[in-house]
């Protein structure tokens, strides 16, 4: 059963299931009928190898993963490096490895590739890449030729090494100015920074924006999506957690909250200090607090 919520700027299809046991209860999904029921295009698809959280070591340096259902790669077209060359829209597919949607990409001299979908793709939408498009969703173009207040998405960070910015599910990024040798880029989260001007960006938003307001229902989903359980400090004892101790629920008793290791486990800053970009970061993004 689908079901349409109705919002100030957007119609949202929620699929709910029918609650006829506790792991459906509270489960929904977004609705993919107008996306393709088959299989991937074999060509572009590799072995998909799971790093279960390890670094090049072979340590875990992220915890909680391992497992999930097999999936193969598909193999995305992040750079659309073919210019001038009009593409169709083949099919709208789901990517079991990303939160967006994909689009099978059929080229005039008859290639296929994968790129991400943008909000509002459909089957036989034609786009083309190149240094100067019309600026119409799914079209790639340099930002310098974007008019200022357009979106863009899956924008390079550096010139002809594809796009990096701005892939998950409905996010994009807002041209406010071409300055010198920078474009200004505006992003979701309040930070305003440059990025090179000769560098290409996709107009319009990663499709899927529907994606957040997925409710996954029940652990053996998560289970199947790679991520293993993942248990609460307080309930550990204070041999294995500083947290853990004292009979039933009670506060931390900390002044703030500590990793497994005993270090701040909240409001600590992970950008590395004195990076190359720093420069042209030209105001920070907004904490969680004040949004």
């Amino acid at each position: 059963m689908s079901i349409l919520l109705t919002g100030e700027s957007k119609t949202v299809a929620i699929k709910i299931y029918r609650k006829n046991r506790a792991a459906r209860r509270q489960a929904s999904m977004v609705d993919r009928s107008a996306v393709h029921g088959g299989g991937p295009h074999r060509p572009l698809t590799a072995p998909h190898v799971r790093g279960s959280g390890r670094g090049g070591e072979g340590k875990i340096t992220v915890r909680h993963r391992g497992g999930g259902a097999k999936r193969r790669e598909r193999c995305v077209d992040f750079g659309q490096s073919k210019l001038g060359v009009p593409a169709r829209v083949e099919r709208v597919e789901y990517d079991p490895n990303r939160s967006s949607f994909i689009v099978l990409l059929v080229y005039a001299d008859g290639e296929r590739r994968y790129c991400l979908a943008w909000q509002g793709a459909a089957v036989g939408d034609k786009i083309v890449a190149g240094s100067k498009t019309l600026e119409t969703p799914g079209n790639r173009m340099q930002l310098e030729n974007v008019t200022p207040g357009l979106t863009v998405f899956n924008v390079e960070l550096k010139p002809n090494r594809g796009g990096v910015l701005f892939r998950a599910a409905g996010a994009y990024a807002t041209v406010m100015d071409v300055t010198g040798k920078y474009a200004l880029l505006k992003l979701p989260s309040g930070e305003i920074r440059y990025v090179p001007r000769e560098a290409y960006g996709t107009v319009g938003a990663v499709g899927n924006a529907d994606h957040g307001l997925v409710r996954w229902g029940s652990a053996g989903r998560i289970r199947r999506m790679g991520r293993r359980p993942q248990v609460r400090g307080k309930a550990m004892n204070p041999v294995d957690h500083p947290h853990g101790g004292g009979e039933g629920a009670q506060p931390i008793g900390l002044k703030y909250p500590k990793t497994k290791w005993g270090k701040h486990a909240l409001g600590v800053k992970t950008r590395r200090r004195g990076k190359y970009s720093d420069s042209l970061i030209v105001k920070r993004r907004l904490p969680k607090n004040k949004k």
